[in-house]
């Protein structure tokens, strides 16, 4: 049986936000899998996210993914081309994994990156090892477009592939990515 993942919403990043993501960083699997540097002390971490807030780097727009009130994930659509951007999420912390919420952090990421930024192109990159994003971006309706650069995942060796969305015109039906959750 095929269940719908929760709803979430988007909102810009706040500090308190900030808190809250640097507290994943504990964790030492989830930072191995998030491809984190595991170890880094709690105070260096919570300054980073909250730099992230407060400074960002050009072209990066984070978003928080809130579900009933608590800050789940993040998305992040990068880039300075006013047309195209790069998606990436993450879920956290670790015990939030496997349960729809990476699925409705790309689709409403999708949503915000066509609906809210009017853009023509989105594309992301997952690494072949991490099957669990890759499914994420095949599932939110992404082509695969070819091989990106090597690298690991949990140790292991491995290549990103890179995967592109292009803005629908005159869809007679709802695509994937435009459902289940709200912006």
């Amino acid at each position: 049986m095929n269940r719908l993942p929760p709803v979430v919403t988007l909102r810009p990043s706040t500090l308190a936000d900030a808190d809250v993501i640097a507290g994943w960083g504990s964790d030492d699997a989830f930072c191995r899998a998030a491809d984190w540097t595991v170890g880094l002390p709690p105070d260096r971490l919570l300054a980073f996210h909250r730099r992230l807030v407060t400074d960002p780097p050009t072209g990066l727009l984070r978003l928080s993914v809130v579900h009933e009130v608590q800050v789940v994930g993040y998305v992040d659509l990068y880039g300075t081309d006013p047309g195209r951007r790069q998606l990436g999420f993450l879920i956290g912390p670790r015990e939030r994994w496997g349960r729809g919420f990476g699925l409705a952090a790309a689709q409403a990421g999708v949503r915000h990156g066509f609906d809210v930024l009017g853009l023509d192109e989105i594309w992301a990159e997952a690494l072949d090892a991490n099957r669990a994003s890759v499914r994420i971006l095949e599932k939110i309706g992404m082509i695969e477009t070819g091989r990106g650069d090597d690298g690991h995942h949990l140790g292991r060796p491995t290549f990103h592939r890179q995967f592109c969305l292009t803005r629908p015109v005159g869809l007679a039906h709802t695509p994937v990515w435009a459902s289940n959750s709200a912006t």
